[in-house]
């Protein structure tokens, strides 16, 4: 059970190293505008089976806390980095915002039933070392001019790391109250968008289509497996394994031609995946079986 959880956890962070692409080929349209066009999108799965399963209805009869949690999470997080991204450089920003593995991983060690050993810190930190390779290749310059930017950046990256280790603690609340999460942001994004941005609608069908791609992948399904994972799965593995995603989305714009191949990618390549399998050591051990002793007559 914990080990397929895990892998479901592992689909979202495949799924999010597609947000660059799909975003890329989206168009111009502002970020508040897609994202609550994405995140209505992603919720529509979520309401399809509700509509074909009314009974799991009652399953969105939740104490305020869980609400409260879940749209901080999705929506904070987003409204935090869009707001990083206007008032910092991109790439510094970026790198800040992507505390949030090493902090889910320090942090777990906060939660019931867990312990944080220093494998798990080690592997998290090399797969930070990878990012930082990965997102800075073009250099870092940290000035503070920006101080609002980053600022935003850190409260993002404490956002998410925060809402996915509370998110374990409500492990008896169903996925299926993550359909309210996104239609709730996606609600909050429209208001945001309106007050602050001016809308841009895609120009061509293949804008349209990445932006679809979005709403189903690495901003919507992606976020239900993502909640499955980190309330019935090992949260520590799952936090070290997330820096692959800038990784991973970098090779795909390598394959696409969107991004040069070089000799930092591979050797971030190395750091991240050698500290994901660090941090995931426990889970290929194999326990010895104790087998029944029989009895001789």
């Amino acid at each position: 059970m914990k080990l397929r959880a895990t892998l479901v956890g592992f689909t979202a962070i495949l799924m999010w190293s597609f947000l660059a692409l799909f975003t890329a080929a989206s168009g111009k349209m502002p970020p508040f505008q897609l994202s609550a066009i994405c995140f209505a999108i992603g919720s529509i799965p979520g309401i399809l089976v509700l509509v074909f399963n009314p009974s799991r209805i009652a399953l969105l009869k939740q104490p305020a806390k869980v609400w409260i949690t879940g749209i901080t999470g999705l929506f904070g997080y987003h409204f935090l980095y869009f707001t990083a991204l206007r008032n910092a450089p991109a790439v510094e920003a970026g790198l800040i915002a992507y505390l949030w593995p090493l902090l889910i991983v320090v942090g777990s060690a906060l939660l019931p039933g867990e312990r944080l050993r220093w494998y798990h810190i080690v592997g998290a930190l090399a797969g930070l070392s990878g990012t930082f390779m990965i997102v800075g290749r073009n250099g870092i310059d940290f000035d503070g001019a920006y101080a609002v930017g980053y600022g935003a950046a850190f409260l993002c990256a404490f956002t998410w790391s925060g809402y996915s280790l509370l998110t374990r603690r409500f492990d008896a609340v169903s996925t299926d109250v993550v359909t309210g999460f996104c239609i709730a942001t996606s609600v909050l994004s429209l208001f945001s968008h309106l007050g602050l941005e001016t809308t841009v609608w895609p120009e061509t069908g293949f804008e349209w289509i990445a932006v679809v791609g979005l709403g189903l992948l690495p901003v919507g399904a992606a976020f239900y497996a993502w909640d499955y994972g980190v309330k019935n799965g090992d949260i520590q593995i799952l936090g070290a394994a997330s820096y692959a995603a800038p990784l991973l989305s970098t090779l795909i714009l390598t394959v696409f031609g969107v991004a040069e191949p070089s000799w930092r990618i591979a050797l971030a390549c190395l750091l991240i995946t050698g500290g994901a399998v660090l941090a995931a050591q426990e889970m290929f051990r194999r326990k010895p079986q104790m087998r029944p002793v029989t009895e001789q007559a």
